[in-house]
């Protein structure tokens, strides 16, 4: 799946699509992204010593998963219900080339739960367990 499927599938847009391409292997998604170092989120993390956020890594590990649920995602927001287990191992910074792993573990429609890695080659930067929630996108705006 190239970035430009994954418009089709994924809500986010613009800066916040942290994927550069995903594909299914049997129970697991594998998605990959390189670090250009021009991102928002190195703009100050940290000046001279850019870092990607922990933070940035999860919502890698959770768009990931996401490829696992092509089916159910047309029209819908897959919105993060929990994170458990986070651990960030090494550090990645501008040219880590990174593939994230997920997988579901357990599901009870609306709410998924998933164990992810992210790996820059063989190096584990982070793992994590996390659950989210498919949402109708009408649900989450807001009225007026």
């Amino acid at each position: 799946m190239s970035r430009e499927e994954l418009f089709g599938l994924l809500p986010h847009r613009g800066h916040m699509l942290l994927l550069d391409g995903a594909r299914r292997e049997g129970e697991e998604a594998v998605a990959w992204y390189t670090v250009r170092g021009d991102e928002f989120f190195l703009n100050g993390h940290f000046p001279g010593n850019p870092v990607v956020p922990g933070v940035i890594l999860c919502e890698m590990m959770a768009q990931s998963a996401c490829v696992l649920l092509e089916g159910l995602m047309q029209g819908k927001l897959p919105l993060y219900t929990g994170m458990d287990r986070v651990r960030f191992r090494s550090p990645v910074r501008p040219g880590d080339i990174l593939t994230m792993r997920c997988r579901i573990t357990r599901q009870k429609h609306p709410f998924y739960f998933c164990s992810g890695r992210v790996l820059a080659g063989e190096r584990l930067c982070a793992e994590a367990q996390f659950s989210f929630a498919i949402a109708e996108a009408e649900a989450c705006s807001q009225k007026s």
